[in-house]
């Protein structure tokens, strides 16, 4: 791949090499005849030195050999390995955002970005772009995270699909967050399939890909597919070298055992992918672990250690200032303490979370464009306690708030519940025909269980 600096002037420029064999002659005191000797001419380190000529390889190494510099360094103008000490502080970064704070990390990355745009390293320069996403992601901050993984994936333009892959699941994650599943789906689907039709079945890519969207198809109702992407990311495990990836497809799959029922899998698959995590010292992950866990828990009935799991998960992403996953776990905390009895607790943890005005999407609180689904979840909340207070006008604001939050996000099996929920306040207050639309627009979103509105599914690769 050609690689360009900052000012779009090519390194390899005869321009360019002809300035820094100029600039370091004088910084060591040659002249053109003593650089020159004796291979060449003064007449040729002139011509050379002026951008009037490109020299070839075998006149690069004689010169960076009289100039007491590396070939590449001459060639390029990036002191001799600059790559790989970047590379390794990338690896640092990486280590900083998974034991961190998600801003601390920023800073790392957005300093080797530079550094990478600076000495014209594409690759490296990608990675520090995919690092500032993933800390975007965390924080909350999406529509600038969705950027940074759409200017990695730009830079990678000219390689392999398996190369562009991360940055895409990035994109497709940050969609998902702001409540966009149907793009989400397409995104990680339409990737699928261009694999596939390349005949490029790389394990990583694949497995990170079929991970990544087990959860819009769950939130979707797509219970099918998601069992099915499960079952491909289970096969592709043992084709796959890094722990984390791993981890990541037993979280991935969790879910769709808990969808089935299977609950004692389900907690087992969690518990492998938390003893990787550990390992691996990834605390944002093993937090995501702990949260799923507290939902398995929950969904058993088992609610005294559904909250132990939830709030470690909360303490684990609140020490990482994690910000957006601290919300959206404090939401399902809430659920698990209104089922307790502790209704004053959740409400007071809830109403902190949500923005004043659903369409705003200031920082700080859940909303249309930032956690939409749990911002739905947390007005159905509320809509419950205060229901059970007896306040149904209150009540039914907030189930008006949720159903509005959750139809733009698509999430099917929430809606359908959130209707159902909507239809009875609207018959017991005496309003039947009302009622009867709630529960007609419930029947509307449950009509085809396990499928979606997206074409087909993706093609299977061969295993």
């Amino acid at each position: 791949m050609t690689q360009k600096s900052s000012e779009g002037v090519r390194p390899d420029d005869p321009a360019e090499i002809g300035r820094r064999v100029q600039r370091l002659r004088g910084e060591r005191g040659l002249t053109q005849r003593q650089l020159a000797e004796p291979a060449y001419t003064p007449a040729y380190v002139s011509t050379l030195e002026s951008g009037k000529v490109r020299p070839s390889e075998t006149a690069l190494r004689h010169l960076a050999q009289r100039l007491d510099v590396s070939y590449e360094e001459l060639a390029t103008g990036r002191p001799a390995h600059l790559a790989a000490g970047l590379r390794l502080r990338l690896t640092d970064a990486r280590r900083a955002l998974a034991t961190g704070a998600p801003e601390d990390a920023a800073g790392l990355f957005h300093a080797l970005h530079e550094e990478a745009v600076e000495h014209a390293l594409v690759d490296e320069r990608a990675e520090a772009l995919l690092g500032l996403g993933d800390c975007l992601l965390e924080s909350g901050e999406l529509t600038d995270a969705r950027d940074r993984f759409a200017a990695a994936e730009r830079l990678l333009a000219d390689e392999p699909l398996p190369r562009r892959v991360p940055a895409i699941r990035g994109r497709a994650t940050a969609h998902l967050l702001t409540g966009e599943l149907r793009y989400a789906c397409y995104l990680l689907e339409s990737t699928l399939d261009e694999l596939d039709a390349s005949d490029l079945h790389d394990p990583d890519a694949l497995l990170l890909l079929y991970t990544a969207s087990i959860a819009p198809y769950m939130d979707m109702g797509a219970h099918a597919r998601a069992a099915h992407a499960a079952e491909l990311a289970l096969a592709l495990a043992p084709r796959v070298d890094d722990p984390a990836l791993v981890a990541g497809m037993h979280r991935g799959v969790a879910r769709t055992l808990i969808a089935e029922g299977r609950i004692a899998e389900a907690d087992a698959s969690l518990a492998k992918a938390q003893e990787l995590y550990r390992r691996l010292h990834i605390r944002t992950e093993l937090a995501h672990c702990h949260w799923m866990r507290g939902y398995v828990h929950a969904q058993d009935g088992d609610l005294e250690h559904a909250e132990t799991e939830l709030r470690t998960a909360r303490d684990i992403l609140a020490s990482k200032r994690a910000a957006l996953f601290t919300e959206q776990v404090e939401v399902e905390l809430a659920d698990v303490l209104r089922r307790r009895g502790k209704a004053e607790e959740a409400e007071a943890l809830l109403r902190p979370l949500l923005t004043a005005d659903d369409e705003d999407e200031g920082a700080g609180a859940l909303g249309a464009g930032r956690g939409a689904v749990h911002a739905g979840g947390a007005h159905r909340l509320l809509g419950l306690i205060a229901e059970e207070r007896g306040d149904t006008e209150r009540a039914e604001e907030h189930y008006c708030a949720a159903l509005s939050l959750l139809e733009r996000s698509s999430a099917v099996g929430d809606l359908a519940d959130l209707c159902r929920l909507l239809g009875d306040l609207l018959r017991r207050t005496g309003r039947v025909e009302a009622a009867m639309d709630a529960y007609r627009t419930g029947l509307g979103h449950r009509a085809a269980p396990g499928t979606t509105t997206l074409g087909p599914a993706p093609a299977t690769p061969p295993m």
